[in-house]
């Protein structure tokens, strides 16, 4: 149940974490989102929320920092 709900998490961060132009937008994007599916999977697997949070929110400013537009564009 722990493993699947990481996977799950983790998916989520890479599809969402380029949302935005520049790699500000997509680093501030993929933060919010990752502390929001962060808190959501701790409360899920039984951890705490604002550790969740924390991981899912620097997960997501990493990826979204680290990615470039082309790399992971879903409108197009």
């Amino acid at each position: 149940m722990k493993s699947t709900g990481i996977i799950i998490l983790m998916a989520a961060l890479l599809f969402s974490s380029a949302c935005g132009d520049t790699q500000g937008q997509r680093a501030l994007s993929g933060g919010a989102i990752g502390a929001g599916a962060g808190a959501l999977g701790g409360a899920v697997i039984g951890g705490s929320l604002a550790g969740g949070a924390l991981i899912g929110g620097v997960a997501g400013a990493a990826t979204g920092a680290l990615t470039n537009k082309s790399q992971i564009n879903l409108d197009r």
